[in-house]
């Protein structure tokens, strides 16, 4: 396993494995596992799973594995597979040597369904899939036995055989196991476990046309891995008298155990793999790793970090149900993980200019400014002051409301790190009469650092050299979706859904010149702007793109 982490407070879980354990239910060491299907990307329910099967095993000292569930070849893929594996090193989980893959036991598992045919606990059932689920009932109808369900022992086995063989085409024949066509639970109503699939597999090849389902393979990859606890959300809770059915028709000795948690849910966000999916392929966002999707890669493009993701998931703890948790939560770990870390830098996203009447013409001078005003380990660093600048255009109010403490006509502010300035004159555009330009002086007396105190402002702003500063695109995330709004919800449809202010991309930020030597993926705070980090997919020798991380608290505007 990659790291310690700090063991998380005991839950309803740890009560159910020191019971087990002291009832001597294992002789081998806990061990638990993640198995996602190669057929999407991570997100933020998939790294709670994560988190959840890794810090389990590692407080118990056991061992974590990851295990790809690809026994589908028609949607699995080896960019999934690379994938999730980049994503759970980089999230802080790493497997280690433990990495498997379901289609590595294809023949046990064959072997497992011939051993069930054997015992006459299944059969092979010609009904159409259409036909299969008619024959299943409903939640107040038992279901009613297929015609087929009394094959011979011998018959099964050919028509298995058969199966394996590529004799018969796709969806013509299926393996069932025999349970009870009546039970209460649908999963046991003869549920279907193999099924024929012509389709070349990414791992295999074209060495199988016949894949079992999830609820059979599952357990039977579980026991033959030796784990001990196989944890997963609480959706898979019906299952679980299936996954237990299988290891004991199988007689496996000291069979794993199912347990179940509450399944993890983002206010604002889309944490279902067939929504993501749905939004990916529609074209709606920007790929898989677009910044308003709760993906891993989507959060590592945003600029959240490995620790704060954990951080936030540990804060959260173990949940029984399912359970929504407000998107804020995220952003505040992602807050407080980034404030001592990062170097500060003053950006302009809308630029307005001033011009500084008395500055002396042509000249520049370098000031000192903190990099991050809680860690002074992380140093100073100069930024060029001259006579024309560029200050945000919302900094400026020409009719101030009550409240406003930035630039008006006649009044002062400071600039951070430099100089008072006072707003002299207005210019504005002839023909649309929109504010252009201001006109200020400043006073040399009052620069920062030299301990003036002969008069007070109640305002600071931001600011940017325009002789040097650095033309790149900002863009501006915020969730996707607009509250109380479901896919699941009668007549949803996207766009009426999606939040309009999701995505506003900034393409003509002024921003100070030292950042031109950030590299994709570094991180920074834009001063009174919030978290930022250049983007790696449209950052380029020619622009800078930075993604906001997280805005900062902004009193003003929230009043």
């Amino acid at each position: 396993m990659s790291h310690d982490m700090e063991p998380a407070a005991d839950h309803f879980l740890d009560k159910i494995i020191k019971e087990d354990i002291q009832a001597g239910v294992f002789s081998r060491e806990i061990c638990t596992r993640f198995p996602p299907e190669p057929n999407g990307y991570l997100h933020i329910g998939s790294a709670y799973a994560i988190h959840t099967n890794y810090t389990i095993a590692q407080k118990y000292k056991g061992s974590f594995h990851l295990r790809f569930d690809d026994t589908n070849p028609l949607k699995e893929d080896i960019e999934y597979v690379n994938a999730i594996i980049e994503d759970i090193e980089w999230l802080g989980y790493s497997p280690g040597r433990h990495i498997y893959y379901g289609s590595d036991y294809s023949d046990a598992i064959y072997n497992a369904a011939v051993t069930l045919i054997k015992k006459g606990k299944a059969y092979v059932c010609d009904l159409s899939p259409a036909e299969v689920t008619e024959y299943r009932g409903t939640l107040t109808e038992p279901g009613k036995d297929s015609p087929y369900r009394n094959r011979t022992t011998e018959e099964n086995l050919q028509l298995f055989a058969n199966m394996k063989n590529g004799e018969y085409g796709t969806s013509s024949k299926v393996l069932r196991a025999k349970i009870n066509m009546s039970a209460p639970n649908m999963n046991l109503r003869d549920p279907v476990i193999y099924r024929i699939i012509h389709s070349e597999h990414y791992r295999t090849g074209n060495q199988w046309c016949i894949y079992p389902m999830y609820d059979f393979a599952h357990p039977i990859q579980d026991a033959i891995e030796g784990i001990t606890y196989s944890l997963c959300s609480i959706e898979f809770k019906d299952h679980r008298p299936l996954y237990e059915w299988v290891l004991h028709e199988l007689a496996f000795a000291e069979p794993p155990r199912q347990r179940e948690f509450g399944r993890l849910n983002i206010t604002g966000a889309v944490t279902s793999k067939r929504y993501l999916r749905q939004l990916v392929e529609e074209g709606l966002v920007d790929g898989w790793d677009d910044p308003r999707l709760p993906t891993i890669r989507g959060l590592r493009r945003r600029g959240f970090t490995p620790e704060s993701i954990r951080n936030f998931i540990s804060e959260i703890g173990m949940i029984r149900a399912q359970n929504s948790v407000d998107i804020a939560m995220l952003e505040h770990a992602a807050r407080q993980d980034l404030k001592a870390k990062v170097k500060g830098a003053m950006a302009v996203l809308h630029p307005l200019k001033v011009v500084i009447t008395n500055y002396p013409e042509g000249q520049t001078e370098l000031l000192m400014v903190d990099n991050n005003s809680e860690n002074e380990a992380l140093g100073k660093r100069e930024v060029p002051f001259s006579g024309t600048l560029y200050i945000e255009r919302d900094d400026f109010m020409e009719q101030p409301s009550k409240g406003f403490h930035r630039l008006t006509p006649g009044t002062e502010v400071r600039l951070i790190g430099a100089y008072f300035i006072k707003c002299e004159e207005v210019i504005r555009d002839n023909e649309s009469g929109y504010v252009i330009e201001l006109r200020c002086t400043y006073d040399p007396e009052t620069k920062s650092g030299t301990g003036f105190t002969g008069r007070k402002v109640k305002g600071t702003i931001h600011w940017v050299s325009a002789a040097h500063a650095m033309q790149a695109e900002v863009h501006l995330y915020d969730r996707l979706l607009l509250d109380h709004v479901s896919p699941a919800d009668e007549g949803f449809s996207w766009e009426s859904a999606f939040n309009s202010a999701s995505f506003i991309a900034l393409k003509d930020c002024m921003i100070e010149p030292g950042m031109k030597n950030q590299k994709p993926e570094d991180k920074c705070q834009f001063l009174r702007h919030g978290y930022f980090i250049v983007d790696r997919k449209h950052t380029t020798e020619k622009k800078m793109v930075f993604n906001r991380i997280v805005p900062l608290k902004d009193t003003w505007r929230k009043n």
